[in-house]
């Protein structure tokens, strides 16, 4: 059977948190599961290897002239499916857009969300909804990025990384400024942190200039000599950097989701994006901001982020 799952969402937080209805899928069908996905995802750099899909199909829609976007392109990516014959898709939104695709496509049986209800919908909860509807599978909110052993041990000796220090990967990128907590921030929790640990900080953020003013912020400090800057390499490289942390501190950003896919406990900083976002893995300890007794889009609160909490649930980790 060839089965194809549609997630059509932007980042690679939203690819992660996908990912246990992907391997639902394919455990229940006993096949690996081809997905459809927008570049911005980067699925290709961490899901290659994934041996619950099958192939990683691109999404061309960045601007009106893209192959997939508009009438013509819904046209194009219609026969794009069409060359790999799939029995079955799971669209995992409400368009009906891609119903149509995938129709035209030749795909016999089409599962998807209920038709024109985006706005009444959970990103966890409808996705588990729907699988349980579906497959009658109940699906705990808990994805897995495998590393294998052997690039984990590269890792580690590239970086003279050592399991006799801490060592903590900062994510202090973030898609947008509001997700961006100041530098001095960061380096209030890494003066705290050496007080008691001999700590390596590996620096992970975006090209964006405000998140290389953060990063250079924390270069140009007393902590330089234990800083380690993972932006000039791919993805795909950092992954088993970040497997060999003891944990990772990551505003809501990519990082935030890859380090808690790999097993790595992370403390993630809410400062405008909905909890969920931070607290959907075992593996993530959220933190919003002082004031708040939660968070949303409209929080704003990258100033009330406090070093001394980020901090706390550190040594509970390490403990």
């Amino acid at each position: 059977m060839k089965i194809l799952a549609i997630q059509n969402r932007m980042g690679i937080g939203d690819m992660v948190i996908f990912l246990p209805f992907i391997e639902a899928i394919s455990k229940k069908f006993n096949c690996p599961v081809s997905i459809l996905v927008k570049e911005n995802s980067k699925a290709s750099e961490y899901l290659e290897k994934n041996k619950f899909i099958e192939k990683i199909l691109i999404l061309e829609r960045k601007n009106d002239n893209s192959h997939h976007d508009g009438i013509i392109g819904s046209f194009n990516l219609a026969n794009d499916l069409k060359k790999y014959s799939f029995d079955k898709v799971f669209i995992f939104n409400s368009s009906l857009r891609f119903r149509l695709i995938c129709k035209a496509a030749g795909i016999k049986e089409i599962l998807q969300y209920p038709l024109f209800q985006k706005k009444q919908q959970h990103l966890i909860k409808t996705a588990q909804s729907f699988i349980k509807k579906e497959l009658n599978m109940d699906i705990d909110s808990n994805p897995v990025i495998e590393v294998e052993n052997s690039l984990i041990e590269n890792a580690k000796n590239k970086y003279s990384i050592s399991s006799s220090q801490t060592n903590i990967l900062l994510g202090i990128g973030g898609s947008g400024p509001t997700k961006r907590i100041p530098a001095y921030k960061f380096l209030n929790f890494m003066k705290m942190s050496i007080k008691e640990h001999d700590c390596k900080f590996f620096l992970a953020t975006g090209t964006n200039q405000e998140e290389q003013n953060i990063l250079n912020e924390i270069l140009n400090s007393e902590f330089k000599e234990r800083c380690v800057t993972l932006n000039k390499i791919k993805i795909k490289e950092t992954l088993p950097i970040i497997k060999n942390c003891t944990v990772a501190i990551c505003n809501d950003s990519s990082f935030s989701h890859l380090s808690a896919a790999l097993n790595v406990p992370t403390i993630v900083l809410l400062s405008d994006t909905p909890l969920m976002y931070g607290s959907y893995s075992p593996n993530m300890y959220p933190i919003i901001p002082d004031g708040e007794e939660t968070v949303t889009h409209d929080t704003l609160g990258k100033e009330r982020i406090n070093p001394e909490k980020i901090f706390k649930i550190f040594k509970e980790i390490l403990n």
